[in-house]
């Protein structure tokens, strides 16, 4: 094909479901731009894997609400044993998402970064049905511009 010229969608078969297109018709730029970049996103797959577990979800909670907890603090707040409370957390920080510091017989925690207490207020925001931000992260009040898709600004 000669340079500058684009593709015409490519049409394949037809779909009889209701959620899904009538016709299997895709658009060759959008998934010659997108198509290379989806692989960064594989990386993830174990984070998420750590916050789809109900208890530490409930720590993060619990952390991102104060300054920092000890274990017993987060023990006791999930309603567990401080062996358990402790394994939890102890995940959290192997995964980048807590850390810790000793003082005396105690060990507090605290995130490791604001983003992890953001990106769990804007998965409740979700949950809540609080997002009308038109399909886009409640923080951005604007259409994004090009390439924002690329950037991961887009969902």
């Amino acid at each position: 094909m000669a340079e500058g010229k684009t593709k015409e969608p490519v049409k394949h078969f037809l779909l009889q479901n209701e959620d899904t297109c009538d016709v299997f018709v895709y658009d060759p730029e959008k998934v010659r731009r997108l198509q290379p970049t989806v692989g960064r996103v594989a990386a993830l797959a174990p984070l998420f894997k750590v916050l789809a577990d109900e208890t530490r979800l409930k720590v993060i909670y619990a952390l991102s609400r104060e300054r920092e907890l000890c274990v017993c603090d987060v023990a006791t707040i999930i309603g567990s044993s401080n062996a358990t409370a402790s394994h939890h957390l102890r995940l959290l920080r192997n995964m980048g998402l807590a850390k810790y510091r000793r003082e005396g017989k105690m060990t507090f925690y605290s995130l490791q970064s604001p983003h992890v207490s953001h990106l769990l207020q804007e998965a409740l925001t979700i949950l809540e049905g609080e997002n009308e931000g038109g399909g886009y992260c409640s923080h951005e009040k604007t259409v994004p511009d090009e390439g924002a898709e690329l950037r991961g600004l887009r969902r």
